[in-house]
């Protein structure tokens, strides 16, 4: 039996790949823990700068196994991640994600794919793909941080538009929306995914994780309270090997070369 989740370590970049094909990427609760251990490996890797998330096979996911999952929340009453990693979908007071995520959308995406989506970084996806949020077809609703996310990043009529009716749609209308920065074509989707990673991996590692939690506690906590920690947190960055480093390259007129110190 094949895992359910691939990852693989490429420099400073963590390749997490969906890897149930024949399943069409469906996630069981074995998946979930499996997601949530890729995401812890790359938080505990200081030699990891930036995850990529993508898929094997037709399909980036067609949402969660439902008798699967059902089952466990029954019995459990909880969400099925162990509760000392990380939450890839950031919904509960789980071990909080620090480094950047690039997720890279091919064939379907539904449900908990699109809510991994909002929760991650920068998004982009293959001409044709195909999204629907239809939880509301099945007598739930999204529960993944879809009600949250949806409305604050693409807007609450774009929003409802597709979280109440459940209706597909496809790439353009996600980048119309904002729920992808970039459409591309399929052949050259993973290779666009790298690039992405790439250039994030190339800053500063502090600096980025920096303003990552930044923006994270402007959208959380509201504007006032991510405002009262800027000036300190400058000032911490400030005293690190890489603002020097940053400045010399600067100075010099030379590429930086960073360490994360």
């Amino acid at each position: 039996m094949s895992d359910p989740i691939l990852t693989e370590k490429k420099g400073p970049i963590l390749h997490v790949v969906f890897n149930r094909p024949e399943e069409r990427n469906v996630f069981n609760v074995d998946m979930l823990y499996a997601l949530s251990a890729a995401y812890d490996r790359l938080e505990n890797d200081p030699e990891l700068r930036v995850g990529l998330v993508y898929a094997n096979g037709k399909h980036f996911t067609l949402g969660l196994d439902l008798k699967n999952v059902a089952d466990f929340l029954k019995k459990e009453k909880r969400f099925p991640l162990p509760p000392e990693s990380v939450n890839p979908w950031g919904t509960t007071p789980n071990r909080v994600r620090s480094k950047p995520i690039v997720a890279a959308v091919h064939g379907m995406c539904l449900t908990l794919g699109i809510e991994l989506l909002l929760a991650s970084d920068i998004r982009i996806a293959a001409k044709r793909s195909v999204f629907a949020q239809i939880e509301v077809q099945r007598g739930i609703f999204p529960f993944g941080g879809g009600t949250m996310r949806w409305p604050a990043q693409c807007g609450w009529g774009n929003a409802m538009r597709y979280i109440l009716t459940g209706e597909p749609f496809e790439a353009d209308e996600a980048y119309r929306i904002g729920l992808v920065q970039e459409v591309v074509d399929k052949n050259r989707l993973i290779e666009r995914g790298v690039a992405l990673a790439e250039s994030i991996a190339a800053q500063a590692p502090l600096g980025v994780y920096a303003t990552l939690r930044s923006s994270w506690e402007s959208v959380t906590l509201g504007e006032t309270a991510a405002a009262e920690t800027l000036f300190e947190k400058l000032l911490v960055l400030m005293d690190t090997e890489d603002a020097k480093e940053g400045l010399d390259s600067f100075l010099e007129k030379r590429p930086a070369v960073f360490q994360g110190k």
